[in-house]
């Protein structure tokens, strides 16, 4: 079966495809695609993310989105009859526990490229006392389980999360969950800081024109989400504008408080990692955007000295891919009729299976 994986998340890059082609439980990649969202329509979703907004706003963008996931499917080299099945996350508006909303019309999806599409991943497992995320963890313990290592696949997009692969782990065995900020804040400072020409510090090159601010970063770290325990998740509510409103508020140098919010990140994710494993770790494995970021990389590596740290690329899963790669094999699954949910990551109180079915 060739399945076609649509991924855009709270970082608001754009939106990515990836192909696979499946047979039994083995996959291989067949084409990857990112297509960034125009400003202005960025600008638009940031409109009816975590506030209060009129719903025709939300219904055009639905509707909006479902055309451009249809005409990235359809901008592929891939032949799009070749295709068999789309898995849709969609653009994500609003998430906390018990309620979330993904929008990207998946009929409009099957209108244009005539392909059923598997979406609305996240409200079965609320529906079964889950929060709805992370999803991705159940294609991490598929990709990455290890007889004797004990791993920790990180994915570091706006937000960023980690699933915990106990060596000879069973599925029920997979501890995951958000460890806080990805890049999402580090975007929003990088946009202010160039008066919007940037909105990601590109190569870390931003991040050496300030320094650290010890007092605040104290400060954050000690939020009590961070010491909290599993399942539990965030998203552009906690790290979104009202957040870095607080960071300008304190009138500090805007260099200074993107290099604070850096550490700020790969602090969080090392503490989360250590807090659990108790010190022992064998190799991290690295994803998304935050990936490219040299400056996240090495203070992880200084934070995690026991272990490996490498990109999912030494697996054959480009950094950019995995997570719409992840989303066309939990479509697989779906397809399938097979549950696809961990509840020791989200919280549910059963596997459940996951998405609404559009047929073509």
């Amino acid at each position: 079966m060739r399945i076609a994986g649509i991924m855009s998340g709270t970082s608001l890059d754009g939106i990515d495809v990836a192909v696979i082609d499946t047979q039994g439980s083995q996959w291989k990649l067949v084409e990857f695609k990112s297509t960034p969202y125009p400003k202005q329509l960025k600008t638009r979703i940031l409109a009816v993310s975590n506030c209060v907004t009129h719903t025709s706003a939300i219904s055009r963008l639905n509707f909006e989105l479902g055309e451009r996931y249809a005409a990235a499917v359809l901008a592929l080299g891939t032949p799009v009859k070749s295709i068999d099945l789309i898995g849709c996350h969609g653009q994500t508006i609003f998430h906390e526990r018990g309620n979330t909303l993904q929008i990207g019309e998946p009929a409009v999806i099957t209108e244009r490229t005539g392909i059923p599409v598997i979406s609305n991943f996240r409200p079965r497992d609320i529906a079964a006392g889950g929060q709805g995320a992370p999803l991705v963890p159940f294609v991490d313990y598929l990709l990455f389980k290890h007889r004797k290592l004990l791993r920790v696949a990180l994915n570091i997009g706006g937000i960023a999360n980690i699933t915990i692969l106990l060596p000879g782990c069973k599925s029920s065995d997979v501890v995951a969950f958000d460890t806080g900020p990805g890049n999402m804040i580090i975007d929003q400072l990088a946009s202010i800081a160039t008066k919007g020409k940037q909105d990601f510090d590109k190569d870390g090159k931003l991040f050496h024109k300030g320094k650290v601010n010890q007092p605040l970063l104290q400060k954050l770290l000690r939020d009590k989400y961070y010491t909290k325990p599993g399942p539990k998740s965030v998203g552009r509510e906690q790290y979104g504008k009202e957040f870095v409103a607080k960071l300008m508020a304190t009138k500090l140098d805007i260099f200074d408080l993107l290099a604070t919010a850096t550490v700020l990140t790969s602090a969080t994710i090392a503490a989360s990692i250590l807090n659990f494993t108790g010190g022992r770790l064998d190799q991290l494995i690295v994803a998304g955007g935050g990936a490219h970021n040299p400056h996240l990389m090495t203070h992880l590596a200084a934070l995690l000295p026991v272990a490996a740290v490498v990109t999912s690329d030494t697996f054959g899963i480009p950094v950019d891919a995995k997570e719409a790669i992840a989303f066309a094999l939990l479509a697989r699954e779906t397809w399938a009729r097979r549950p696809a949910n961990l509840p020791s990551a989200t919280g549910a109180s059963h596997p459940v299976i996951l998405g609404t079915i559009t047929n073509a």
